[in-house]
């Protein structure tokens, strides 16, 4: 994504060193999302966080808004066109509410909710799914300004990957996605291996679940206390993702959002780099001498970005999709049903309208046709020897 015109390169070399801060710090996502809108000329937003099933909505880190709008906004929440667009967005996928497909002003929710409180205009992009839970970062304009232009949509585009790439590392943090007001003082009680490399890529740490994956050995070793991954064509991805990222000042945009580990059984890690020599990120960890964090997760999460674009082309429900990505995990219906929290006749009846609506009747069928529909970008699919 080009950098915005409007704004000055030092300007926003701040601003994302300042998103990437809030990946180690969240309490300074109040900050940070004020000083986004003030480069788009917004007097509210803030960081959204609602259920899938849109039966929750929580602002946090919210600012420039009244309690009895945010206290509308969360209870009406579920009928406003972000919960609706939010289902089958992509992470990062930038959306105003004065967009044309979204018919605003002919809108209940903008005459009850927004109207009323004065709110003219809401940009916003889905930033992070955990845990059956979306979280969107959001700015808005009130009655007395301008509909949100291009050029603001092109700013909301340039910051998108920085933001989505904080939360999914404060994520791997287990910070319980933006609720905790501190770093957890230990790492050993993660759940996701960090290790964390010099500039010259030697592991100065391990957490004990990063120990754990190395002492498997299936898809991550250490070969003269260097990270290396089995497979070479991973390999050769992560040791130069770490050199790009241990370099000073280095140009964190430039990189992938994450790195296949594969372990040649179908399974394997997915590595997520952060730089931290530099700014609050370098403070943070300054008693492990390290240059970049390499956050390991096995990933239980569907990959919800490719599943949307094959669920908008056949146009399948929020529910259905979710069923559909439970099972290309491999799940069984059983697994499925417990994972999503109803019972094995609703996925055997969300199976069968998947079956009607994409031409297939076995579920191998179906999951080649999903297989077949992935992009082919690096941080969606796994690198191959």
């Amino acid at each position: 994504m080009t950098a915005p015109e409007q704004i000055p390169a030092a300007e926003l070399s701040e601003l994302i060193g300042a998103i990437y801060d809030c990946s180690l710090d969240p309490q300074r996502w109040a900050a940070t999302c004020e000083m986004i809108a003030q480069r788009c000329d917004s007097a509210a937003g803030g960081i959204c966080v609602h259920d899938l099933k849109q039966t929750q909505n929580d602002q946090l880190y919210v600012f420039g808004y009244e309690p009895e709008f945010l206290q509308k906004l969360g209870a009406r929440y579920a009928e406003s066109p972000m919960a609706a667009a939010d289902v089958l967005s992509n992470l990062g996928e930038v959306s105003a509410l004065s967009m044309e497909r979204f018919h605003l002003h002919d809108s209940c929710f903008y005459r009850e909710v927004l109207q009323p409180h004065g709110v003219l205009d809401i940009m916003w992009f889905p930033a992070l799914r955990t845990g059956g839970r979306m979280a969107s970062l959001h700015a808005s304009r009130g009655d007395k300004s301008l509909h949100y232009q291009q050029s603001d949509l092109a700013l909301f585009k340039f910051l998108a990957p920085h933001v989505c790439r904080a939360l999914a590392i404060s994520d791997a943090l287990d910070i319980q996605v933006m609720n905790s007001e501190v770093l957890k003082k230990t790492l050993d009680g993660l759940a996701a291996g960090v290790f964390l490399a010099a500039r010259d890529g030697h592991v100065v740490y391990m957490n004990t679940a990063a120990e754990r994956q190395v002492r498997s050995g299936t898809a991550m070793r250490l070969v003269d206390n260097r990270l290396s991954p089995v497979y070479p064509a991973a390999r050769a991805a992560l040791t130069q993702a770490i050199q790009d990222s241990g370099r000073e000042g280095a140009d964190m945009h430039a990189m992938d959002h994450a790195i296949g580990i594969p372990d040649g059984t179908g399974g394997g890690y997915v590595a997520t780099l952060l730089p931290i020599a530099d700014g609050r990120r370098a403070g943070v960890l300054a008693p492990f001498a390290a240059s970049v964090a390499v956050f390991m997760q096995d990933p239980v999460q569907p990959p919800l970005m490719p599943g949307e674009a094959f669920g908008r082309l056949h146009g399948l429900t929020g529910g259905e999709l979710r069923v559909l990505m439970a099972l290309s995990q491999g799940l069984g219906g059983t697994e499925a049903a417990g994972m999503l929290g109803v019972g094995e006749p609703t996925i055997r009846t969300h199976l069968q309208r998947i079956y009607s609506k994409t031409g297939t009747s076995r579920q191998g069928d179906l999951l080649r046709l999903l297989h077949h529909s992935t992009p082919p970008t690096r941080h969606q699919t796994r690198l191959a020897d």
